[in-house]
């Protein structure tokens, strides 16, 4: 049974989707459109404000815990370095070898970390903040690589929602996000129902190529949903981008690229049926 808090994650993610073409939203818009959606999904916002603060106090804690372990790893890390240094001017090779399992194992808290760090809570995709570190440079929103971008948008994703209810549409977002895996470029939960695929030093048509047969394997398939059956589909946009250009405007050229792309796809297909 969905919480008040999941539903308005639900929420929350489909006001970020409205707002997306929206070149100015105020405060007072972004207010109004989530109240109209938190009140289509039947949302309780009387203690907003205590929503508000627990959600923060949760962030806030885990912020906190990621600090703390990463000052316990430096420290960590600092110790073993200090150790190997000694063992090596001793020829000590007992404790090599006892460092390199220390080393090893403080190697895994770390994966781990990252993994609390940069995977989307839901499709255990990554999450922007992976985009920002691993393909931005740090101080400026461009590329520091080249390749492609593609951007991935569920085609009638609130038809599912709507009839099938919120768990299944959370259910096809992870199948969606474990299919694109297999493309084998870095997927990224960008906001809702729409992702972003990263592919370092690969052609555009390539990796147009290889999201359309995807993406014909997807349709093919029927997925359940009790007694019910039905198909999924997504529209494609992609961009090539070298170093040193824009992230927002190779996401625009990808967008105006996977909205055509919508609408030839829709012609073809007209629901979840």
């Amino acid at each position: 049974m969905e919480t008040n808090e999941d539903i308005l994650k639900i929420v929350s993610n489909e006001t970020i989707d409205a707002t997306h073409n929206i070149s100015i939203v105020t405060p007072s818009i972004y207010k109004s459109m989530f109240a109209k959606n938190a009140s289509v999904h039947g949302a309780d916002l009387d203690d907003e404000e205590k929503i508000t603060d627990t959600l923060l106090d949760n962030k806030i804690n885990m912020c906190n815990v990621v600090q703390e372990q990463n000052s316990d790893n430096v420290l960590k890390l600092s110790a073993h370095t200090d150790k190997a240094i000694i063992a090596i001017k001793e020829k000590d090779t007992n404790t090599l070898v006892e460092v390199l399992k220390e080393t090893n194992a403080l190697k895994q808290e770390i994966e781990k970390l990252k993994e609390a760090v940069y995977k989307d809570e839901l499709t255990n995709v990554y999450n922007r903040k992976w985009l920002n570190d691993n393909y931005l440079d740090i101080d400026t929103d461009v590329f520091n690589k080249n390749g492609t971008l593609a951007i991935i948008d569920l085609n009638y994703f609130k038809i599912v929602n709507d009839t099938h209810g919120h768990i299944i549409g959370d259910k096809v977002l992870v199948f969606i996000a474990n299919q694109l895996k297999i493309t084998k470029g870095h997927v990224i939960r960008y906001g809702g129902d729409e992702f972003i695929i990263l592919f370092s030093n690969l052609k555009q048509d390539t990796a147009i190529t290889k999201l359309n047969a995807l993406r014909d394997n997807i349709i093919s398939k029927k997925l359940k949903a009790g007694d019910h059956s039905f198909r999924v589909s997504f529209s494609i946009g992609a961009h090539e981008f070298k170093q040193g250009d824009s992230l927002n405007e190779t996401i625009e050229l990808a967008d105006k690229d996977m909205y055509n792309d919508k609408i030839k796809i829709k012609e073809k297909i007209t629901g979840i049926d």
